[in-house]
């Protein structure tokens, strides 16, 4: 398995937004820390970034309201900052999370709570967990919520609640992101710990991709990157967050990163194939086109995953 990125590919990642370059400097190039942080501190000023931060409401909300409820705007709207690696403490990020503490709530279905409380469903929450992590408005009681919801499999789904007792891949991969952010932002905690690592098992008994059951794959497409993910599962997004854990590469997940090995193109480049509806409607990369996200998430999974 080919895990060097070819020079023209490095060079194209490069030759891309503040979002994309500093994060192939910080996984492909292993630039020095300061050039990295240098880089990273445009995030918020020039390109996606600061577009996405311009698009906010005076209300705090992103959205129109009308091609999706602004909760769902909102809420990938700032999945997709820290997605882009926006620098928390700069200025741009503070305004907007500000801005959501003070003016947004759930609304009047969830007694309008306020936005980095949660609601109910524990894909949402995991979303809310992560955000609140990485820009420095972790949630401790909502992390007790999503553990006290963990299901005996080691997984989550927001069927729990209508009575499964099985758990879902697509829940399980939001609250994940989400516990591990958490972790992140207040030091290692051992219940968030120990619930990560069953929920590992749960994922990696299954060979990301397969039913216990059956040994079935559960859905052909999960073996298609995608980027935006939203609340969706693949095998990249799994693998991806495993990375970012510092979980050992694990000889069940094999298939799952010689599926994504498999999608490089003969130029060295993955394709945008799979596309879910994104609730921000933020285009960065067109269907059916080389993919700069998609080749860098890939490209250090590879190189997480050969070592």
């Amino acid at each position: 398995m080919t895990t060097r990125a070819p020079d023209d590919v490095t060079d194209w990642l490069l030759d891309a937004d503040p979002a994309i370059r500093w994060q192939t400097m910080r996984d492909v190039t292993r630039e020095p820390e300061a050039r990295v942080v240098a880089e990273r501190a445009r995030v918020a000023t020039e390109g996606w970034g600061a577009e996405l931060l311009a698009r906010q409401r005076p209300d705090g909300r992103w959205g129109d309201g009308v091609s999706a409820p602004l909760w769902q705007s909102t809420l990938f709207a700032l999945i997709l900052l820290r997605n882009l690696g926006i620098d928390a403490a700069s200025d741009g990020a503070r305004g907007a999370v500000r801005r959501v503490l003070e003016r947004v709530t759930w609304g009047p279905w969830h007694g309008d709570s306020p936005f980095f409380d949660g609601e109910v469903e524990p894909c949402i929450n995991g979303h809310t967990v992560a955000i609140g992590g990485y820009f420095g408005e972790p949630r401790a009681h909502l992390v007790e919520r999503l553990l006290g919801e963990q299901l005996g499999d080691g997984g989550w789904n927001c069927e729990a609640e209508r009575g499964s007792v099985r758990s879902s891949f697509h829940t399980t991969i939001c609250v994940l992101e989400g516990l591990l952010a958490y972790e992140q932002a207040t030091g290692v905690n051992p219940a968030v710990d120990d619930a990560r690592r069953r929920a590992h098992e749960y994922l990696l008994e299954r060979r990301l991709l397969r039913r216990l059951s059956t040994g079935d794959v559960i859905d052909a497409t999960w073996s298609k990157a995608a980027f935006p993910t939203t609340w969706h599962y693949d095998a990249l997004r799994a693998l991806d967050y495993l990375r970012a854990a510092g979980a050992a590469p694990d000889p069940r997940a094999a298939e799952a990163v010689d599926a994504i090995a498999r999608a490089r193109g003969a130029d060295g480049r993955w394709r945008r194939d799979h596309v879910h509806p994104d609730p921000v409607r933020f285009e960065m990369e067109r269907d059916g086109e080389p993919s700069r996200w998609i080749t860098l998430r890939a490209l250090r999974v590879l190189d997480w995953y050969s070592a």
